[in-house]
């Protein structure tokens, strides 16, 4: 309880500053035009004032992740999981990590104990699927999209990660998983760039 009293005072403290709040939202700026070395370099003034701060480690661990850095990223997430022990966004960067750097199996091994302490984690569970679709161990990948999907039946990714499955597999079920996402997402991606 003291640790989230804490986190909380912190992150308060964090954005009752109107030069922080700036800091962030030109990063954030930058972000969203692609340019993550200069989202990264705004912040770097502040993280010399607060480098133990939770939110400037996750959000140098995403820029990092974005930007293709990926050992910097791990860095950052790994710092941001000792400030925050129980928080699950460091955990689920750090997954989202190996799983670009092609460590499958690390990647499956971080989202299944963040699915221990939560189960229906979004993000863990659509980065173990697609972990699990790399290594080739599509049962339990088709197990586990199937789980998602009973709570969110619409939910585009889970239906592409069960697409990319059943292609795999050559599942008899694809033809009517196609027409359910393209019902859904008429321009979906996946599916109409499949012959292309």
């Amino acid at each position: 309880m003291k640790v989230v009293l804490l986190l909380l005072f912190y992150i308060n403290f964090l954005y009752s500053s109107d030069s922080i709040k700036e800091l962030y939202v030109k990063s954030y700026n930058y972000e969203r035009v692609g340019n993550y070395n200069e989202a990264i370099k705004v912040l770097v003034p502040l993280y010399k004032k607060y480098p133990k701060g939770y939110t400037l480690n996750l959000r140098f661990g995403w820029l990092f992740y974005l930007n293709k850095n990926y050992n910097n990223a791990t860095t950052y997430y790994k710092n941001a999981s000792l400030v925050a022990p129980y928080a699950l966004n460091p955990r689920v960067g750090l997954a989202q990590v190996y799983l670009a750097k092609g460590d499958y199996n690390k990647s499956e091994i971080i989202c299944n104990e963040i699915i221990k302490i939560d189960y229906y984690n979004h993000y863990a569970n659509l980065c173990t699927i697609s972990s699990l679709i790399r290594q080739h161990k599509y049962e339990i990948a088709a197990q586990m999209a199937q789980k998602m999907l009973t709570l969110y039946p619409t939910n585009i990714e889970f239906l592409q990660q069960l697409y990319v499955i059943y292609k795999a597999t050559s599942s008899k079920y694809i033809k009517d998983l196609e027409n359910q996402i393209l019902t859904l997402d008429p321009n979906n991606v996946l599916i109409n760039t499949k012959g292309k």
